[in-house]
């Protein structure tokens, strides 16, 4: 009796979150996984398309060193640019850096970034062409990020119709095809062989979005002034337990309504997906392990993934 080795991956959608992704790959790694093919979407798709190129490496050791104010001057935020607040280019200029002109096909592992065409209202599987453009395409949160002009598209993040790409991994073959939700809130019977199911791994933070640092900076550059549907509350237990008693709606700002939104979507469409080709193993992230901007929040949530991945290949059971 043999455990799996050979690895298909699929990697979800999720902001920030998707640092998950990280030490998802660090912990199949250091088990002596060989990892045969990745898809992924959104951050999914960065992170993936890292590995696949051998940059990942490289790439943490830049994401570990960014504070809050770095992650502000990186997303280059304004009111004016088409599409979302974001435009993303600082970004996407850091990683290019990292990966020059490399073409998907030329990948030593087989790779598809998702994304959507924001006019047929399809998905895309980037399989060919330039990797940087096919991740720049992908992580297109709507209203967020900018989308992505390709070849006469116009081009949103991979989670809006595909949050969890697993299709495109099985036309390579593995021993095993593992899926990493971002944002899950539940854990039902999706027919995957594997919830883990974190307990205590990180508190929950119930302070709103708009009252982070990040986006006090955000705020203070779009000229907001902290009255309206942004209301103040500050981050203390206190006010943690007072919320989790509170009756009626939580009230929310403009940022965590759009966040929650995705969230929300992504959450129902993945069911679907998970239904139609369930992976073998499903990992998933909570929701509140962070929010979706905390881009600052690597180290922890790098942490997090390999946790939750040595839970669910603890319990892998051997192949006949």
């Amino acid at each position: 009796m043999a455990r799996p080795t050979r690895v298909a991956l699929a990697l979800g959608s999720g902001g920030a979150r998707g640092y998950a992704h990280i030490g998802v790959i660090e912990e199949l790694l250091a088990r002596d996984f060989e990892i045969v093919s990745v898809a992924g979407s959104s951050m999914g798709a960065l992170v993936g398309g890292l590995h696949c190129a051998g940059r990942l490496d490289e790439y943490v050791e830049w994401i570990a060193g960014l504070r809050q104010l770095d992650v502000v001057r990186l997303v280059d935020v304004s009111l004016n640019k088409p599409g979302g607040v974001i435009g993303a280019e600082r970004v996407v200029d850091r990683v290019r850096e990292m990966l020059g002109d490399k073409q998907i096909e030329d990948l030593e592992i087989p790779f598809t970034a998702v994304a959507t065409d924001l006019n047929a209202g399809r998905a895309v599987w980037f399989q060919r062409g330039q990797l940087v453009d096919a991740i720049r395409a992908s992580i297109a949160i709507p209203g967020v990020i900018s989308p992505h002009e390709y070849q006469g598209q116009l081009l949103g993040d991979g989670g809006i119709l595909d949050p969890l790409p697993v299709a495109p991994t099985s036309a390579v073959p593995s021993d095993v095809t593992i899926g990493v939700i971002l944002g899950s809130d539940s854990g039902p019977d999706d027919g995957a062989s594997r919830e883990p199911r974190p307990k205590g791994l990180l508190r929950r933070n119930v302070a709103p979005i708009l009252e982070t640092e990040f986006v006090r900076s955000v705020r203070e550059r779009f000229g907001f002034d902290g009255t309206g549907s942004d209301t103040d509350t500050k981050d203390t237990d206190d006010t943690a337990d007072a919320a989790d008693a509170k009756e009626g709606p939580q009230r929310m700002g403009r940022i965590e309504v759009l966040g929650r939104s995705l969230d929300i979507m992504q959450e129902a469409l993945t069911r679907y997906q998970v239904a139609g080709y369930p992976p073998d193993v499903l990992i998933r992230v909570p929701r509140n392990a962070v929010r979706t901007l905390d881009f600052h929040k690597a180290s922890e949530m790098i942490q997090l993934g390999r946790e939750l991945t040595a839970q669910a290949l603890d319990d892998l059971p051997e192949r006949p």
